[in-house]
């Protein structure tokens, strides 16, 4: 494999300068760029869906377009959609903790 050069990343590198200078006011994810993905900007939040939120309202990304799982580990939730901005596949993903589920009180499924 031909290692790329920093010329083939201009199009997430210009995604991200452009959603720097335009969402600023927003948290700040972890930002990936590889040359192994060359079109693709990489938004991240840890244990922070609210941070995820703010990023995908403000790119106007429908609710219904994320797609959401839980990792093996049953306790971390993972918010994740892809969406193309300024020539790049903008990937934003969220993760967070699951609530642990409280113990259910007696007779709270029973039927009357």
């Amino acid at each position: 494999m031909r290692a790329g050069t920093l010329a083939d990343l201009s199009a997430p590198l210009m995604a991200l300068r452009l959603l720097a200078a335009e969402f600023s006011h927003l948290p700040a994810p972890r930002v990936g760029v590889s040359p192994l993905y060359p079109e693709r900007l990489e938004l991240t939040f840890h244990d922070d869906f609210a941070g995820f939120e703010a990023w995908r309202e403000a790119l106007s990304i429908a609710p219904e377009s994320v797609v959401h799982r839980v990792q093996c580990d049953g306790q971390t939730g993972v918010l994740n959609v892809h969406v193309t901005f300024a020539g790049a596949d903008l990937e934003l993903t969220g993760y967070g903790k699951i609530p642990a589920a409280g113990p259910v009180p007696t007779g709270a499924g029973a039927l009357s």
